[in-house]
C-alpha cells in the first residue's frame, strides 16, 4: 500500500473510530517507516498502535509494548 492510500485509510479509520483498523494501519505505517530506516517515525506509529490496542483491549498490545521496549521507547509492561 502506498503512503497516500495509507494516509487516506488512517484518516477514514479515525473518522469512523475504527480501533481495530487503526491498530492494523499504524502497524503498517510503522513497518513502512522501518523499511525506510526511519526509526523515529516507526516508533511514533508503533506508539499510536499501542495506545489504540490498549484502548480496545486488543491482544496486540503486548507485542507492541515489546517492540517499543526493545527500541528504548517504553517500559516493559506485564499483560
Amino acid at each position: 500500500m502506498d503512503l497516500q492510500e495509507l494516509d487516506d485509510q488512517l484518516l477514514q479509520a479515525h473518522a469512523d473510530n475504527d480501533l481495530p483498523a487503526l491498530i492494523r494501519l499504524y502497524q503498517e505505517a510503522a513497518s513502512q517507516a522501518e523499511q525506510r530506516q526511519d526509526h523515529d517515525a516507526a516508533c511514533f506509529y508503533l506508539t499510536h498502535a499501542f495506545v489504540f490496542a490498549l484502548e480496545y483491549g486488543a491482544p496486540e498490545a503486548d507485542e507492541l509494548n515489546r517492540k517499543l521496549y526493545e527500541r528504548g521507547r517504553a517500559h516493559r509492561l506485564a499483560f
